[in-house]
Parts: structure tokens; C-alpha cells; sequence
């Protein structure tokens, strides 16, 4: 967590040129945390509800959506099922686990 602190520290205390371009991993971070707010904005759910919903961690999401890390391919492919059909997704997640035969 120290790590994180300073880096936080370091980001208020000498601001980037807004005028310099962004690299492709800042950009890519920029893009996902967009749409990881928007999927989680059009089910209307709080972070904490989200997360237990669709079983992904709060701090996950939470860093996706203020552009600490991008989501890896997984759960890129994850919220793009959630954003086309939530209900059908959070149904899915209600109903119990089958045990293999």
C-alpha cells in the first residue's frame, strides 16, 4: 500500500502537462475505466452492489474505474457480456452451482 501512497503523493504534488500526449498504456487505462463506469452506471448499481452481483472485487472495480489498471481480457470479455445483457448475467450468478457427474 506504501507504494500506491506515493505514487498518489507524487501524481498531486507535480501534475502532468495536460498538453502531453497520453502513452498507450494511459490511454488504454482512460478507455477501460470509461467503460467500466458506464457498465456499472446503466444497471444503476453502487460499486459494492455491482461487485457482489457480478462477483468482482471492489478494489478491482475501483481501479478500473479511476484508471489505476486496465481489466485483463477476462474480465474485459466479463463486462462486455454485463454491459449487453446484466439480467441474464446476474440470473445466471443466482442459481446454484452444478457438481459435475
Amino acid at each position: 500500500m506504501p507504494e500506491r501512497t506515493d505514487a498518489i503523493s507524487r501524481r498531486h504534488a507535480d501534475p502532468p502537462d495536460p498538453d502531453r500526449p497520453l502513452s498507450d498504456d494511459e490511454f488504454e487505462r482512460g478507455l477501460w475505466a470509461m467503460r467500466a463506469r458506464r457498465t456499472r452506471a446503466a444497471t444503476g448499481l453502487s460499486q459494492e452492489a455491482f461487485g457482489r452481483r457480478y462477483g468482482i472485487p471492489v478494489a478491482s472495480l475501483r481501479d478500473w474505474e479511476q484508471g489505476w489498471r486496465a481489466p485483463d481480457t477476462a474480465a474485459r470479455a466479463y463486462l462486455r457480456v454485463i454491459r449487453a445483457m446484466p439480467a441474464a448475467v446476474a440470473e445466471v450468478l443466482r442459481e446454484p452451482e452444478e457438481e459435475p457427474a
